[in-house]
């Protein structure tokens, strides 16, 4: 089951943050960031872009600190990097992996 959870900041937006399996299909679990008003509208952005059984059950895996900062200093407020369990490796914009996702 995927895991997931999310904060809310002072200003009352909140990030959520959400291991999924890749829509690469290559078996890899991919850890989502996404910046938004509520919870349920940063579940829609990623539904919008394809990912149709996204939910939040609970709040098991909440953003750390460093995910937050680096989803509020980028302009989109969505990212995503491959979730091998460590916390070393770069975030990318979703256009990245929405790219590599799709057949030529």
């Amino acid at each position: 089951m995927p895991g997931g959870g999310f904060c809310k900041l002072p200003n009352g937006s909140v990030v959520v943050a959400l291991s999924l399996p890749s829509p690469a299909g290559d078996g890899t679990t991919v850890r989502f960031l996404v910046h938004a008003a509520n919870r349920a509208r940063a579940l829609t952005r990623l539904r919008n872009l394809g990912l149709r059984a996204v939910y939040l059950r609970g709040n098991a895996e909440p953003p750390t600190p460093d995910e937050v900062t680096a989803v509020l200093h980028h302009p989109d407020g969505l990212l995503w990097r491959a979730d091998q369990g460590t916390a070393q490796g770069l975030w990318h914009p979703i256009r990245a992996l929405l790219r590599t996702a799709r057949p030529a």
